[in-house]
């Protein structure tokens, strides 16, 4: 019987289609008004020849997957906590219309230290890898 609340292996997985809406809303949101995400004249003249999704915008689907694999875990006596992502990084661009697939998977548990530790995969309809990541989150006691 698993002593914590997650184990090695634990797995979840998030999709969505990546729309226009959805980065114009978060660069309202942010103030990120690069260039690369809002302005189709200027990275028409790029090599990428299209605008892309901010990068932080899939952290945020990180997060999602990270909500989806300890959502069995809200009736308990400690409430996890995000303490961050490591190693992030943004492998490929990332267009309109890409569908995008998150797998969160707990690669580490430490019960001690109350803290788990899940590798993470963007994948895109292509089966490219366009982002990677860890996360790390940690388990506090109800009062």
């Amino acid at each position: 019987m698993n002593d914590f609340h997650v184990a090695v292996g634990d797995r979840s997985t998030f999709s969505k289609t990546v729309g226009e809406t959805d980065v114009y809303l978060f660069a309202g949101i942010t103030g990120d008004l690069s260039p690369n995400h809002v302005n189709k004249a200027y990275m028409e003249r790029s090599k990428y020849k299209r605008l892309q999704a901010h990068g932080a915008l899939l952290v945020g689907f990180m997060s999602t997957a990270s909500t989806l694999a300890i959502a069995k875990c809200r009736e308990s006596d400690e409430t996890p906590v995000s303490l961050g992502y490591d190693r992030v990084r943004f492998l490929a661009p990332v267009y309109f219309g890409d569908t995008l697939t998150v797998d969160y998977t707990i690669s580490r548990v430490d019960p001690a230290r109350r803290r788990s530790n899940a590798d993470i995969k963007v994948m895109n309809q292509e089966g490219t890898l366009v982002a990677v990541g860890i996360h790390i989150l940690k388990w506090v006691k109800n009062q």
